[in-house]
C-alpha cells in the first residue's frame, strides 16, 4: 500500500542534511556549552552559529534569540514573561490562536487578567479596526498568531505592529506585541523590523528539524520574567543545559528554509492548487475554509458535509494517507474545531473539516493517489450517514 504524508503542519520529516549536521553533537562533540574546557567551547560555538542562522531566518540579531524546547514553551515564556512583570491588566488576542496560547491566556485569566478575544470573519482574518477598538488604557500585550495552524490564513501582523508603534509614540511605552510564527516561519518571508513585533515564536520541527527545539525572538529592550530558573543559560532568560544537537539541527534547518523557501513554496502551492481543483470537481457538498488568497502556500482545509472528519481521517489512514482534523495539540477532543466554528461554520461543517498540508517532498504521484482514494472514502462514509440519505431522498 502506498503511504502519503499530508500532515506537514503537524510536523515534518527531518531533512537528511539536518541529520548530518547534528550527528557529530550526538557522538564526539558532546560537551556542555557552559563548560570552559575545549569540549564546552566547541558546543558553545555550535550554539552561537545556530543562533545566527535562526536569527537570519527572521531578520533578527543573534542576541535576540532565546532557544527553548519548542513553540509551546516559547509561547508560554513570551506571554507569561511579559505579563508577570505587571499587576493583572488587559490582553488582546484572536479567537483562533494555537492551544499553547489559548491555554496560557486562560491560566492568566484565573489570576485576574482580562483577555479580549477578537473575532475572525468568514475569511479567518481579524480586522485592524477591531484591534484598535479593543485597546484600553491598561492593555499590556497584544498576541496574534502570524498564520493559523488549521486554515493557514495570514493575519495583518505588520499593520498591528504599526498600530503598536503609533500607540507608543503617544506615550504607551509598556504595550508589547507578540506573534506566534510557528506555522509561518520558513513558509513566508519574515523581517521582524518590518513587522514591528516585540516577541516572536518559532519551532524547529515545522521546518524539517527534529522535535524538541524552538526559539523566542525577544527584541532588545523588552524585559520578561524567566519561566525556568536555576541556571545562567540563554542570558539568564531560560535556565537549563542546552540541547546542542537539536539547536544545531534547528540552525541548519533555518538556513535551508531561508535559501529554499521560493522553490518549496512554488512546489507545495502547485500541488495544493491542483489537489483543490480536482477535489472541487469530483466531490459535492464541501466548503473550503479560510481566505483563498491570504494563506500559507502549503495548506488546504476542507469541510465535507454529511460526514465526521474523524471518520474520514481514519478511513484515509487505512488507505495509507495521513491527514488531520485540526491542530495536533488538540487531538483527542470530540468537540468540533473552535477555529472552524469561529469562521461561522455550522457544527456539521465544523465536524467534517480535514486539514491537508503538503511538504517539499510530496510528489504528483502522491496527489494522484490521494485523489483516487479520497472521493471513494467520502462516498463510502456518506452512504452510512442518515442525514445524507435523507437529503438525497428529498432531492
Amino acid at each position: 500500500m502506498r503511504r502519503v504524508y499530508l500532515d506537514h503542519s503537524a510536523t515534518t520529516p527531518v531533512d537528511p542534511r539536518v541529520v548530518e549536521a547534528m550527528l557529530p553533537y550526538l557522538t564526539g562533540k558532546f560537551g556542555n556549552a557552559s563548560s570552559v574546557h575545549l569540549f564546552g567551547q566547541e558546543a558553545r560555538a555550535a550554539a552561537d552559529g545556530a543562533r545566527r542562522q535562526v536569527a537570519a531566518l527572521i531578520g533578527a540579531r543573534a542576541n535576540e534569540i532565546i532557544f527553548t524546547s519548542g513553540g509551546t514553551e516559547a509561547n508560554n515564556l513570551a506571554i507569561r514573561g511579559v505579563c508577570e512583570l505587571a499587576e493583572p491588566r488587559h490582553i488582546i488576542t484572536s479567537s483562533i490562536e494555537h492551544p499553547s496560547v489559548r491555554g496560557t491566556l486562560e491560566s492568566l485569566e484565573k489570576r485576574g487578567w482580562v483577555v479580549t478575544r477578537l473575532p475572525v470573519y468568514d475569511d479567518g482574518i481579524i480586522r485592524l479596526e477591531d484591534v484598535r477598538s479593543a485597546l484600553r488604557s491598561d492593555t499590556v500585550l497584544i498576541s496574534v498568531m502570524m498564520a493559523n495552524n488549521e486554515i493557514g490564513t495570514i493575519q495583518p501582523i505588520k499593520e498591528i505592529g504599526a498600530l503598536v508603534k503609533e500607540e507608543r509614540q503617544r506615550g504607551r511605552r509598556h504595550l508589547w506585541f507578540h506573534t506566534d510564527a510557528v506555522q509561518a516561519a520558513g513558509r513566508i518571508a519574515i523581517e521582524v523590523e518590518h513587522l514591528g513585533c516585540d516577541l516572536l515564536t518559532l519551532s524547529a520541527h515545522k521546518i524539517y528539524a527534529p522535535k524538541g527545539s524552538g526559539a523566542l525572538f525577544l527584541r532588545r529592550g523588552v524585559r520578561l520574567t524567566p519561566q525556568q530558573v536555576g541556571g545562567h543559560q540563554e542570558r539568564e532568560r531560560r535556565a537549563g543545559t542546552e540541547s546542542i544537537a537539536n539547536i544545531v539541527a534547528f540552525g541548519t534547518a533555518a538556513e535551508l528554509a531561508q535559501r529554499e523557501m521560493p522553490a518549496r513554496n512554488e512546489h507545495t502551492r502547485r500541488l495544493r492548487d491542483r489537489f483543490e481543483n480536482a477535489v472541487k470537481a469530483s466531490i459535492d457538498d464541501l466548503a473550503f475554509n479560510g481566505d483563498h488568497k491570504r494563506r500559507l502556500p502549503h495548506l488546504s482545509n476542507i469541510s465535507f458535509r454529511f460526514i465526521e472528519g474523524e471518520g474520514l481521517l481514519i478511513h484515509l489512514d487505512m488507505q495509507g494517507v495521513a491527514v488531520s482534523t485540526g491542530s495536533a495539540c488538540s487531538s483527542g477532543t470530540l468537540e468540533p474545531s473552535p477555529v472552524i466554528r469561529a469562521l461561522g461554520r455550522d457544527e456539521e461543517l465544523a465536524r467534517g473539516a480535514i486539514r491537508f498540508s503538503f511538504g517539499k517532498d510530496n510528489t504528483d504521484e502522491d496527489i494522484d493517489y490521494v485523489l483516487e482514494v479520497l472521493p471513494r472514502a467520502v462516498e463510502s462514509l456518506r452512504a452510512l450517514s442518515p442525514l445524507s440519505r435523507q437529503t438525497i431522498a428529498a432531492s
